[in-house]
């Protein structure tokens, strides 16, 4: 029996930017929930930031002429339904070998999958099992990501968890390719499912 999602869903993705040519670029993040912390500072005027690109993937923002490696954001939603039937079930202990090889399977490049991995490899190694999911639509659908100019190809990598004391079986998900060329934008971000003592 897959676990369950609770409704309350902590999110925190970073944005990443890569560009060809130096150039302006607006991200526009319409997010169905409540934000937590922003970095660099989200204007709400725009609805998101206003940044500088460079093709290495350096940002200034326009906000405050201050350099960024990415877009950081988290936040709350209410209405994030997942779908939990489909996943893996990975023990602790080799939660880092699967991630490293299934991001980059996703199409992670292994600067941006390692920063993944330090981030979520804390919380999730020392559980016995962790149930991963990565979501598609139904995790765009609360946070939809608008680039202009519109990029040429955008990776949005979203992993859903929950620690599991004891192995469950699961039907294994079958995961989308990605091929970056362009102006390419990707993100990657995670939550982990609580339960619901209701």
């Amino acid at each position: 029996m897959p676990p369950s999602s609770n409704v309350e869903n902590c999110l925190k993705p970073v944005i990443y930017l890569y560009s060809p040519t130096t150039e302006k670029v607006k991200v526009e993040l319409d997010f169905k929930g409540q934000f937590g912390t922003t970095y660099p500072a989200y204007d709400p005027a725009i609805k998101g930031w206003s940044v500088t690109a460079h093709p290495d993937g350096m940002l200034v923002n326009d906000g405050d002429g201050k350099e960024y490696s990415y877009l950081f954001w988290d936040g709350k939603s209410y209405d994030f339904a997942m779908d939990m039937g489909e996943g893996f079930v990975v023990k602790g202990s080799d939660t880092a070998q699967f991630l490293q090889a299934t991001l980059k399977k996703l199409g992670l490049t292994p600067k941006e999958y390692n920063e993944f991995i330090v981030y979520w490899l804390p919380k999730m190694q020392d559980n016995p099992y962790n149930f991963i999911h990565f979501a598609g639509k139904e995790y765009t659908d609360i946070a939809p990501l608008t680039i202009t100019p519109k990029p040429d190809s955008m990776l949005r990598v979203f992993m859903i968890y929950k620690p599991l004391q004891e192995k469950i079986s699961v039907k294994e998900q079958v995961l989308p390719t990605f091929e970056r060329h362009g102006f390419s934008v990707i993100e990657w971000g995670g939550s982990e499912i609580v339960e619901d003592n209701d």
